[in-house]
């Protein structure tokens, strides 16, 4: 370990080389290298974080650039994991860094986790935030939570025992939203500079979690509204609705999948899955984003018909036995689904999952 490299840190008050050999023996595991993921890694790389693992098994996009800052415009289509294991070791050559370009599943999260000191959440993904905290509950592995929607963040830090209690994601939501009621940057949009913010904070966390120096956020999440600055902090109870797992033998791929309505028999998972589908003349995929939104889809068989507008267009559906839609994350397509199962319960209707990069 190169202390000359640390030194601003280590003439710190309360901090000094005991502290930052600390950082260097630990590691972290980050769930996600977006928005959030990105600051978070790019701190924890600079601060000294001797192991550092990457979990994102997407690919870089146009989109990602605002906002996601390890990346440029030539890692666009590759992974995301390999890509920040590249920056991270040219930003730091010490550094261990693995990288997991592959989803985290319930198969695979425990072999996964179990060598990393504290695991960070930087999803944007409903089923995998409630499979993390579930396992990390198990596991008493510190979470730290970050999320983003808009102008407004959250921090807290999860699964660490203090005042004789610990307390978890399911302390502060014990149930899942319904598909309806989930927001992300695809569908409502966030600026930049917020995930900046949160995600430096969650990065600071974990190197107060590590240090052992200041007050870190036990019981307590933070709220941040960038528009006026505004900050508060509310402290939280245990939750006589958490249903957290008490055993790993409770943990059921159904828990996730199903009850995130994340994954249904209804999706369409692949290109190939969709053009095999496409080939009957009875099928057509309609695109309900918004028609200036990109990219736009080039196969002959796709139709635009923006969510807004479909009530008023399902006389052009009736003649088709098979529907697929699709749109930016899968947010929309799902409504469309629910809506048009409505109209036509006795046709087969389907959505691309994940959305247009499903099928890039």
């Amino acid at each position: 370990m190169d202390l000359q490299r640390y030194n601003r840190q280590i003439i710190l008050p309360n901090f000094g080389e005991k502290a930052q050999k600390k950082l260097w023996n630990a590691s972290v595991l980050v769930v996600g290298a977006g928005g959030l993921g990105c600051p978070v890694l790019q701190y924890l790389a600079t601060a000294g974080v001797g192991t550092l693992g990457v979990v994102d098994y997407d690919k870089v996009e146009e989109s990602n650039l605002h906002r996601q800052i390890l990346f440029e415009e030539s890692d666009i289509d590759l992974l995301k994991a390999e890509v920040a294991k590249d920056k991270l070791e040219k930003l730091n050559s010490n550094l261990k860094v693995k990288a997991y370009p592959h989803p985290l599943t319930l198969e695979n999260v425990f072999s996964i986790i179990d060598s990393y000191d504290i695991v960070v959440d930087c999803t944007d993904n409903f089923s995998i935030r409630y499979l993390l905290s579930d396992v990390c509950y198990l596991q008493k592995k510190p979470l730290v939570y970050g999320a983003i929607y808009q102008y407004q963040g959250q921090v807290a830090v999860f699964n660490v025992e203090k005042e004789d209690r610990m307390t978890n994601y399911r302390d502060l939501f014990p149930l899942p939203p319904q598909p309806d009621e989930i927001p992300n940057c695809n569908e409502a949009g966030v600026i930049g500079t917020l995930s900046g913010m949160v995600g430096t904070t969650q990065a600071n966390e974990v190197i107060k979690l590590i240090t052992g120096i200041g007050d870190v956020l036990i019981h307590k999440l933070l709220l941040i509204n960038m528009l006026d600055y505004h900050t508060s902090i509310i402290k939280y109870p245990k939750s006589k609705l958490n249903t957290s797992p008490q055993t790993q033998e409770e943990l059921k791929p159904e828990n996730y999948s199903e009850t995130c309505k994340l994954v249904q028999d209804t999706d369409v998972k692949s290109l190939r899955e969709l053009e095999d589908l496409l080939k009957n003349d009875q099928a057509l995929l309609i695109d309900v984003r918004n028609e200036d939104e990109m990219p736009r889809i080039q196969l002959k068989k796709c139709k635009s018909i923006p969510l807004e507008r479909l009530k008023n267009k399902f006389q052009e559906l009736e003649k088709y036995e098979r529907i697929i839609f699709i749109c930016q994350s899968g947010i929309r397509s799902q409504k469309a689904l629910e809506i048009t199962q409505a109209q036509y319960p006795d046709k087969k209707i389907q959505q691309v999952s994940g959305g247009i990069k499903t099928i890039l």
